[in-house]
């Protein structure tokens, strides 16, 4: 943390104020891609083939939900983690899939910050916590998460 921020990069902790809304997406989901993770990472039958999928409550090949979870942290990079002062985060409290996310499905989400405050104990960071909805082409909800971030402040003290 003692390293100095890179003041070429956009965005910080105070551009974040409670109620803040960043746009995510659109990511379309490539078949190939729900087979290669669900192959190396979650090699479940309903990730893999499509015959053992049908005999499931998905009917279909389905992307694992750590796939979605990956997908939707790259939303969040395109959107602005890439752009920002992001020292990590220190945990998520909350995250879920109510509907699976098929193939061919353009996902599109928010993130909405819930409360922020500055670090008791370091001056240069602070804590965003957000929640992160993303929902497939039909507008339903697929993956939603409640987490936080630590950001560089422009301004510490």
């Amino acid at each position: 943390m003692n390293a100095p921020p890179n003041a070429s990069l956009r965005w910080a902790f105070e551009d974040f104020p409670v109620g803040h809304v960043t746009a995510l997406g659109p990511h379309t989901v490539d078949r190939a891609e729900v087979l290669a993770f669900a192959g190396r990472y979650d090699p479940q039958p309903f990730h893999l083939d499509e015959a053992a999928a049908a005999q499931t409550p998905f009917g279909r090949l389905a992307a694992s939900g750590w796939h979605t979870a990956s997908m939707t942290m790259r939303m969040l990079c395109d959107a602005y983690l890439l752009d920002a002062q992001s020292l990590g985060s220190p945990g998520v409290d909350e995250l879920k899939w109510p509907r699976p996310v098929y193939p061919g499905d353009t996902l599109r989400g928010t993130l909405t910050v819930l409360a922020s405050r500055e670090s008791r104990s370091r001056p240069d960071m602070g804590l965003i916590h957000q929640r992160t909805e993303v929902f497939n082409q039909h507008g339903e909800l697929v993956f939603s998460m409640l987490g936080w971030q630590m950001m560089r402040r422009r301004a510490p003290g």
